[in-house]
């Protein structure tokens, strides 16, 4: 009888309440929920890293952008490098991005992964051990109870249709009295029905009563067993709860970055760097390196020699220009050295145009493109060439001067001569244009 018997047949639920039959589940069902989510929270863990990820990376191509920009750009002086350190603070703050993804994947998320692997244990049929112990636990201590419920929905049903029969009969017995065409053995037997009704409701109400009273007495009982799996599925539960709550705090620190020392030095060096801007400053290197503060080789009589009967190379001018000092007038009363060129190529020298208003063409001046013997420009293509090689462009350059060759990052051209000792190589476009450009602006095409 016990084999067969199924708690879930022949009672209504007739609440919400956790003791009524089968509401136990509930509680069973949160343990299925409790692995679920974890696998929640893992997924919201790693979505949050690929975001790291994915800041970490536009500020990185935001700063190296951008500070090619502004070293190319017109911008010059501390005012440049207070831009420049915006770049520099982004290429940090990447890092520390990177550092936070690295650490929710590789503590956080695998820290749940593990909680959960220990915690849940899958079954061969499907399903968790520790739902399946839960649900046998119920089910043992709500067995006896409710069988016990059964035996009284039965016994009160049995009971209410006893009393309904009970009525029926008196109903039929007093009507067959105000009928005088029943003969009395047809009245003796509606009172007799009357009466077998009134002892069948005795013995159902006893009945009844009895089957409610046993399970009164076993309710207690019930509650404990009830009470004991429940405690257990609660502990289970409790363990869940704390660990996403420490889970949880390791996540703050990891995305909190104001606790970090090195992210506050970021913000205080650019602070720092950014004060350090001084338009004074800026405004006295231009004055020296781009204005009035310039050395100029003024024009002056010079004698016949045949040494000057040639054309000048553009190395040769930087070698004289180097090592021998011209007569000239400074307006500021002071010696300012002009930067070297190919150093850094600073951002104050590029993409600069100044127009000249002398003329080259009196065939004395030692920078002619042709000298007074009709020499052609030692940069034509009927120069022997060097070893040729095929280098390609790694930033734009503009060519200042005449004989300065300009291209795009990326270009292609054929290098003819090796680096001089100012740091210019000659070249030649594909288009056939001759020149020169800075050594260090291109790589060799491997």
């Amino acid at each position: 009888m016990s084999g067969s018997y199924d708690d879930s047949v022949g009672v209504e639920v007739s609440s919400d309440s956790f003791w009524e039959v089968g509401n136990y589940k509930r509680t069973v069902k949160r343990i299925d929920d409790g692995h679920r989510l974890c696998n929640d929270l893992m997924n919201c863990i790693h979505e949050r890293a690929r975001i790291e990820k994915g800041y970490a990376q536009q500020l990185t191509e935001w700063a190296k952008r951008w500070k090619q920009l502004v070293e190319k750009g017109p911008q010059y002086g501390t005012v440049e490098r207070a831009w420049c350190a915006f770049m520099s603070e982004a290429e940090k703050v990447s890092e520390l991005h990177l550092e936070v993804k690295g650490s929710l994947m590789n503590e956080d998320f695998e820290k749940i992964k593990n909680w959960q692997k220990e915690a849940f244990h899958k079954q061969m049929m499907g399903g968790f051990k520790e739902t399946k112990e839960a649900e046998d636990g119920f089910r043992k201590a709500q067995k006896p109870w409710a069988k016990k419920l059964k035996e009284v929905e039965a016994a009160k049903k049995a009971y209410h249709a006893a009393c309904k029969e009970e009525k029926l009969a008196i109903s039929r017995e007093t009507n067959s009295k105000a009928d005088p065409a029943l003969n009395p053995e047809q009245l003796k037997k509606l009172q007799d029905k009357v009466e077998r009704s009134k002892q069948d409701v005795l013995k159902t109400k006893e009945k009844y009563e009895k089957s409610l009273k046993e399970l009164d007495n076993a309710t207690p009982q019930y509650m404990e067993n009830m009470e004991q799996v429940f405690e257990q599925c609660q502990q289970f539960e409790e363990k869940r709860l704390r660990f996403f709550r420490e889970v949880l705090l390791e996540v703050q620190k990891h995305l909190d970055l104001s606790n970090v020392a090195s992210y506050k030095n970021i913000y205080r060096e650019l602070e720092q760097n950014i004060k350090t801007a001084d338009a004074v400053e800026d405004l006295r290197w231009f004055r020296a390196n781009q204005g009035p503060g310039m050395s100029m080789n003024w024009p002056q009589f010079e004698e016949w020699s045949a040494d000057l009967n040639r054309t000048l190379s553009r190395r040769e001018k930087k070698k004289a220009s180097d090592g021998v000092t011209l007569t000239g007038i400074n307006q500021t009363g002071e010696q300012v050295s002009q930067p070297n060129k190919h150093s850094s190529v600073s951002s104050y020298e590029k993409n600069q145009s100044y127009p000249t208003d002398w003329s080259d063409e009196e065939s004395n001046n030692p920078f002619s493109s042709t000298d007074a013997n009709g020499d052609t420009n030692p940069f034509d293509e009927d120069t022997p060439p060097a070893m040729e090689v095929r280098v390609r462009a790694l930033y734009d350059y503009e060519g200042q001067e005449q004989d300065e060759l300009s291209f795009k990052a990326g270009d292609e051209l054929t290098k003819m001569e090796n680096e001089d000792e100012q740091g210019w190589c000659k070249g030649r476009l594909d288009n056939g244009q001759v020149g020169l450009y800075p050594a260090n602006y291109v790589e060799p095409i491997q």
